[in-house]
């Protein structure tokens, strides 16, 4: 069995072939810093790797999946290049996440705000409890939105709903992300890690080279060009970020 070992993230094998991949810095609500969007990269890119593995399911310790970035640990880039070294590493996650070849179920509990909404989208099959919450602040705070949800939320939602899920920042529940098309399956508190390991268990146990053949065609089908959305969603939040209003709404924020 083969186990892996990061700092801000939790990686187990469980009976079925599912690999947990769980966010774990619970006291910061599992909110987004450099090391741990590189480990949420790497214990992907491993996941995808491990022969044990047919499945992942993706949560976050604690209250809540992923509170978006850390505003304690902040790291505002100083130059254009730092700005864009710290997307590409965003985007990175992403693409593990939703190019790797295994299906990706997510267990979303309590708040998905902002980067963490979009590694809640990135997945497969969400399964939201049905206290969770999520929404987009990027636009409010002069940044842009990664993770290609540029792309999956117009295939997802409609491009009028994801007009306004982007622009306009609401705070959307389990329920409403549900009937958006968002969240796949919402289900009560209790049983949520339960409901998302049958599911994980059920793609598992499916023969691997046809359920990664349609995850891959999906991806590239389903959407727009993906890749094509991760290189312009780079480019507008490095802008934001170059810009001086960004840091003051940051730190009101």
């Amino acid at each position: 069995m083969t186990e892996f070992a990061y700092d801000t993230v939790i990686s187990t094998l469980a009976a079925g072939g599912v690999r947990c991949v769980t966010l774990n810095r619970p006291a910061r609500l599992n909110a987004m810093n450099l090391q741990l969007i590189r480990d949420v990269t790497q214990a992907f890119r491993d996941a995808h790797e491990d022969p044990d593995s047919n499945a992942i399911l993706f949560t976050g310790a604690g209250r809540a999946f992923c509170a978006g970035d850390d505003r304690h640990d902040h790291s505002h880039p100083d130059s254009a290049e730092q700005a864009r070294a710290l997307v590409e590493g965003i985007q990175d996650a992403t693409r593990a996440i939703s190019f790797g070849p295994k299906p990706v179920v997510g267990a979303i509990n309590g708040w998905a705000v902002g980067g963490g909404f979009e590694w809640a989208i990135n997945c497969d099959f969400p399964v939201w409890a049905e206290s969770a919450k999520g929404f987009f602040p990027e636009v409010s705070l002069n940044l842009f939105v990664t993770g290609a949800v540029t792309s999956l939320l117009p295939a997802l939602a409609g491009l009028q709903k994801a007009r306004e899920m982007l622009f306009l920042g609401q705070r959307y529940s389990a329920a409403e992300l549900h009937e958006a098309g968002v969240a796949w399956r919402v289900v009560p508190d209790a049983v949520l890690h339960d409901e998302a390991m049958a599911v994980a268990r059920k793609l598992a146990s499916l023969p691997p080279l046809a359920v990664r053949a349609m995850k891959r065609t999906l991806n590239l089908t389903a959407c727009t060009d993906m890749h094509r959305a991760l290189q312009l969603e780079t480019d507008a939040t490095v802008a934001g970020f170059m810009d001086p209003e960004t840091t003051r709404l940051l730190k009101d924020f």
